[in-house]
């Protein structure tokens, strides 16, 4: 990897108020003019969050980071391994990083103007390669050990609807070759071309299932949009869309957050809305292991009608005197059977259900919304949780921290 030279570094670190100030005025400069020379990068990246402008948000937090952390780079390899996954999942290749360096220095230039002298330009130059370097490296990684090459295309074996917004699609390889095997909490890209956008677009779901070689399931929310937020273009596409026997493609399994099968020490999944889909692969992957691993199952969502996977736990419950779980419900309805299906009322509390869930040597796996994950990370620690026991995803371009 290329060093930077100490004045580089210095350089660019003295950038670090300047981007606190104008960071998203500039990545949303920046991915206005990468579109408009390379209209064709919009199948990389989700339009929804261009629009709505959480992406140009995130990406402005990464560079203020990586400027930010320019002398200590160790403290940004986790995320560095998460965003290479993320990557490596929409396939981007290393032929892109050319185009996005050029477009993001000359949007820099563009608003800062006299601000950015050749000097801090040049260090910023360097930066980048550094970086790109990195995450090249990464994925290179990455991609060696993948399934497959970029999008392969896939068939829908079956949907079954599993709750009032969320419905699997059990997905077996187009020629016919057994389904791969993957790591419990990883997720595939699916590619959909919208007819509104007028591009493909790609959006990673967790594999919902233990790894089996016939199938990889997924299970999509239709996101039906509200005031703040727009539809889901591509879940709406996969629920009305797509029929069993029609064909998709989809990229080969990735992501870090990810359970770790040859531990023995006891497990807590917590889970809130559509964030329960990787913690079932988890659950079925560990009672399809040898051994008793103690697993607590933690599921928050609205009501039973949009719990999904709801008799499948209860079974799981029934026949494993190893898995207990605590399910909540905001907002009881009239079917809603206490005891039954739900637990709790009320939202997610991890304060009453202590006793069951703050065990010695745990391991915590935490996947929802940002607010639920930030929510329950704090009370994880307060609760005398270790920071380094507790694992979240993330998906679009949130961040727990």
């Amino acid at each position: 990897m290329t060093a930077l030279t100490t004045d580089q570094m210095a350089r660019v670190k003295a950038t670090v108020p300047v981007l606190a100030e104008h960071g998203t005025t500039i990545t949303k400069h920046f991915y206005k003019r990468m579109f408009a020379q390379h209209p064709e990068l919009k199948n990389v990246f989700n339009q929804t969050h261009q629009q709505s402008g959480n992406q140009p948000e995130t990406l402005a937090r990464a560079v203020y980071a990586y400027a930010a952390n320019i002398d200590n780079l160790g403290a940004l390899g986790p995320t560095v391994t998460r965003i290479a996954h993320k990557h490596a999942s929409l396939n981007i290749r290393p032929e892109h990083y050319p185009i996005v360096g050029r477009h993001l220095l000359g949007a820099m230039v563009d608003v800062l103007g006299d601000a950015v002298d050749q000097e801090t330009l040049g260090a910023w130059k360097a930066a980048y390669g550094q970086l790109a370097e990195i995450f090249i490296g990464t994925e290179a990684k990455l991609y060696e050990g993948a399934a497959w090459s970029g999008f392969r295309p896939f068939k829908v074996a079956r949907k079954e609807v599993e709750s009032d917004e969320i419905t699997s699609f059990y997905l077996t390889p187009a020629d016919g070759a057994p389904a791969c095997g993957f790591e419990p909490g990883q997720y595939v890209s699916v590619t959909r071309f919208v007819d509104k956008l007028g591009v493909d677009q790609p959006r990673q779901y967790s594999l919902s299932d233990a790894p089996n070689g016939k199938w990889l399931r997924i299970s999509v929310k239709r996101e039906a949009g509200r005031e703040d937020a727009a539809p889901g273009h591509v879940s709406n596409l996969m629920h009305d869309g797509v029929a069993a026997g029609e064909v998709v493609r989809v990229s080969a399994p990735m992501g870090d957050f990810t359970l770790d099968l040859k531990q023995t020490t006891p497990v807590v999944l917590i889970s809130g809305g559509v964030g329960v889909t990787p913690m079932t692969s988890m659950l079925a992957s560990l009672l399809a292991e040898p051994g008793e691993r103690r697993v607590s199952f933690v599921h928050a969502c609205r009501n039973g009608r949009v719990h999904a996977f709801r008799q499948w736990l209860n079974d799981q419950v029934a026949g494993h005197p190893n898995v207990t779980r605590a399910v909540f419900y905001e907002a009881l309805e009239e079917t809603d059977r206490a005891g039954i299906d739900h637990d709790f009322e009320g939202r997610l509390d991890l304060t009453k259900i202590a006793d069951q869930v703050i065990v010695p040597d745990a391991d915590y796996y935490v996947c929802g919304p940002v607010p639920f994950m930030r929510a329950q990370c704090e009370v994880l620690e307060a609760l005398g949780v270790e920071p380094m026991r507790i694992h979240t995803e993330v998906f679009g371009s949130g961040t727990v921290q």
